[in-house]
């Protein structure tokens, strides 16, 4: 694991693999593993895949201070640069999709191309209360693990899992400090005025059945960037666990 520094924060980073960079962006929760772990192997055969923790996440260490996606983005081109500064490969997941368009939009000599997973590009009303409840729940950690699994997960996955794995799931995620501090990011994420500055290849996956951030704000993003091509999965929010080998073969075919 190394760490790099940028402002306040340090942020860990792992990297697996050769090859040109392809960089993992997580989402709102624990890290980088928790996301991307059980995927990272699928492309270390090629590339050398970096899965950084960015602030809010369990190993980030930082100043405790409101996040801004400016924030998230500049750790992660301070990432790249650490690798050496070879543009990379930036794939975004989620609130880590907002956050991967920043960087390809403020840094351009930094990104090659650029894939945006069940993301979004301002949060809009739908999305805004949902991480209301979220904060809401606070109180108790179960409820606010079971929100987040109910949102993101589609009906199909959940009854294919059963009562025992979806409680798993359901334990994943707990309102933690950081995870509190990513919520808050996403009751106000607003990217749209940088989204025209991107000029990497970009590639937009919606998710079809997407409870956490409705597949509209995926169209949305394709519709708002230019050249980019548009990919849509019969899968929930978390795609990466419910439809991994259909993100895996598009990730490939679109950064190769």
């Amino acid at each position: 694991m190394t760490t790099v520094t940028i402002g306040n924060a340090r942020i860990p980073y792992r990297t697996e693999g050769t090859g040109r960079p392809l960089v993992l962006v997580h989402g709102t929760g624990a890290g980088a593993e928790l996301t991307w772990g059980h995927l990272a192997t699928r492309f270390s055969d090629r590339r050398t895949v970096v899965l950084p923790d960015l602030s809010g996440s369990e190993r980030a260490v930082d100043d405790g201070a409101s996040l801004t996606v400016e924030t998230l983005a500049a750790q992660v081109a301070a990432v790249i640069e650490d690798l050496g500064g070879e543009p990379a490969d930036l794939v975004g997941f989620s609130l880590g999709a907002p956050v991967a368009a920043a960087v390809a939009a403020l840094n351009p000599d930094l990104v090659r191309g650029l894939v945006l997973i069940a993301g979004f590009g301002r949060t809009d009303e739908y999305l805004r209360n949902l991480m209301l409840v979220w904060q809401g729940s606070v109180g108790d950690p179960a409820t606010f693990g079971r929100v987040a699994t109910v949102t993101g997960f589609s009906r199909t996955f959940l009854e294919r899992l059963g009562p025992a794995e979806v409680e798993r799931l359901v334990s994943n995620i707990r309102p933690t400090p950081g995870v509190l501090r990513q919520v808050d990011l996403n009751t106000r994420v607003d990217v749209r005025a940088l989204l025209p500055r991107i000029e990497a290849a970009t590639l937009v996956v919606g998710c079809a059945h997407d409870g956490t951030v409705p597949v509209e704000n995926s169209r949305e993003l394709h519709a708002a960037i230019r050249g980019s091509a548009y990919a849509e999965v019969d899968s929930g929010h978390v795609v990466v666990f419910e439809r991994p080998d259909e993100i895996v073969t598009l990730v490939h075919k679109f950064s190769t």
